[in-house]
């Protein structure tokens, strides 16, 4: 092998090294959140989107309404938003309760009461980061970039320079105002998903979706 070419594999391998610690970022236990003192490291996920969890023994399929509390921003000391605008916060938060409520509708009626058989939901939008502008859809094109994302796209990861959106999930039964489930969970786009890497928020916007769909999963 040549020096020109061991100098292509060296930069390729720290270009890759580089953005998987761009990728690194993880939820935590938020202090915040009501239901944190309950959950704990979640040694059943693999895919690294729900490192917390609070689960009890429950038989989802006697649950017909679903009551969803208004979305909260998160504004304890650790959130995740880094630089993220107050805008772009309420904006997915906006995006979250209409998306939440669109996906959870299939399964239940959409409830204002606490009524028997009934749900209530609590979404708390913890953290957020939008892509990055341009390099966001390069980067599945140059080949250190390719690689990267050939290789997280088979994991399940997230992709470079993509936004991502991070949240708890508090689920009560809403006569008896019991926790039923609760966790934090970090949901972003397939890093081929082109379309999720144009705009600033819409790989958010696409993990909310994504979070949304697993929700409704769990619950039926």
């Amino acid at each position: 092998m040549n020096t020109s070419h061991k100098a292509r594999h060296l930069l390729i391998a720290a270009t890759c090294v580089a953005m998987a610690g761009c990728a690194s970022v993880q939820p935590v236990a938020y202090s915040g959140v009501a239901s944190s003192s309950y959950m704990k490291p979640n040694l059943q996920d693999t895919s690294g989107r729900v490192p917390y969890n609070y689960a009890t023994q429950v038989d989802w399929r006697k649950y017909r309404r679903i009551m969803i509390e208004p979305v909260t921003v998160y504004r304890g000391a650790d959130h995740q938003f880094g630089n993220m605008s107050e805008t772009d916060r309420a904006a997915l938060a906006s995006y979250m309760q209409a998306k939440f409520a669109e996906k959870l509708q299939s399964r239940f009626e959409l409830a204002n009461d606490a009524g028997p058989n009934t749900l209530r939901l609590k979404l708390t939008l913890t953290g957020a980061d939008t892509t990055t502008p341009v390099l966001g859809t390069l980067s599945r094109f140059d080949i250190a970039g390719g690689i990267y994302n050939g290789v997280q796209t088979v994991r399940g990861r997230e992709g470079t320079f993509t936004g991502f959106v991070m949240y708890a999930v508090e689920i009560y039964d809403a006569s008896s105002n019991r926790l039923l489930n609760a966790y934090v969970t970090k949901q972003y786009p397939s890093p081929w998903n082109l379309g999720a890497s144009i705009g600033s928020l819409s790989a958010a916007k696409t993990g909310v979706e994504k979070g949304a769909d697993a929700l409704v999963a769990q619950l039926k």
